[in-house]
């Protein structure tokens, strides 16, 4: 292994994994605003966010890459220091796993109107996305790359909950989604896709939450976590846009089965007068 494959190697395969991830950001944003839905403004809103955030973000990790590679080049002291990109990667995170868990807990909420079961991933998801600004905020104030193992306890914490909460919403959604069977293969059809679109979201996000865990508390004097903990957030906001982009190949599969207008509809929860279906049975 080379002089610096865990430190420079690690941090660039993650940089350009994440600048990937960010193109499939950019390209859903704009299959979202042009296709022009008629969300109500609190959904846009926090589209529009989520996109500043991860624009801000992967800007300022390719900065740091640079400043690592380029700049730095030649002086290894360099890397001795966690630049503000690299802190601030905690807390985009952080927002972008709150909103996204949160946008998923509504749609829980739309299919079954169990309030208290909304307020319950609302419960989980802000504390975790508290715990990722804590994280960010100490690792700003401490900078030191060397130092950055003080904070594995309020990581594994943090990494831990998030997982936990991505776990819960991917397993409560997919027996939503089964119990909605009708016996319609078209609608049943739809119903397989939404349930491996929401195994997929969880497997994704839980598979480099973990290895961000495991690099960091095995190796915290290395980049090795930053190869998995950078793209972290666009994964969060690729799972939120899909299912927003998604929706006009769901009506368009299930034409003629389901009214989407109607009160029964289950895939679009944010339609005025939405009700689950499972509601409704």
């Amino acid at each position: 292994m080379g002089e610096w494959d865990l430190s420079l190697g690690t941090l660039f395969v993650g940089i350009i994994f994440n600048t990937f991830l960010f193109g499939l950001v950019c390209y859903q944003f704009l299959t979202y605003h042009r296709r022009k839905f008629n969300d109500p403004l609190p959904l846009r809103l926090m589209v529009f966010f989520l996109f500043a955030l991860d624009t801000v973000h992967s800007i300022a990790v390719i900065w740091m890459g640079y400043q690592y590679c380029v700049t730095g080049y030649g002086k290894p002291e360099t890397l001795e220091v966690a630049l503000w990109p690299y802190t601030l990667t905690p807390i985009a995170t952080g927002w972008a796993s709150m909103v996204t868990q949160i946008f998923l807990g509504w749609r829980i909420y739309r299919f079954t109107e169990n309030k208290y079961l909304y307020g319950f991933i609302i419960a989980l998801a802000i504390p975790s996305c508290a715990l990722g600004m804590t994280c960010g905020i100490k690792a700003w104030i401490i900078k030191v790359s060397a130092k950055l193992a003080v904070l594995t306890n309020l990581v594994t914490a943090w990494l831990v909950m998030q997982v936990f909460v991505d776990i819960f919403v991917t397993c409560t959604l997919g027996y939503i989604l089964a119990r909605s069977k009708t016996g319609f293969s078209r609608t049943d059809n739809v119903l397989n896709r939404l349930i491996r679109g929401a195994i997929q979201t969880g497997l994704f996000a839980g598979i480099f939450s973990i290895g961000d865990l495991i690099t960091f508390t095995r190796w915290p004097q290395t980049n090795f976590y930053g190869m998995f903990a950078i793209p972290i957030g666009r994964i969060y906001t690729n799972t939120l846009l899909d299912t927003l982009v998604s929706r006009t190949d769901i009506r368009a599969q299930l034409h003629g089965t389901v009214d989407f207008g109607s009160p029964v509809s289950v895939f679009h929860p944010f339609s005025p007068g939405a009700r689950s279906h499972t509601a409704d049975t």
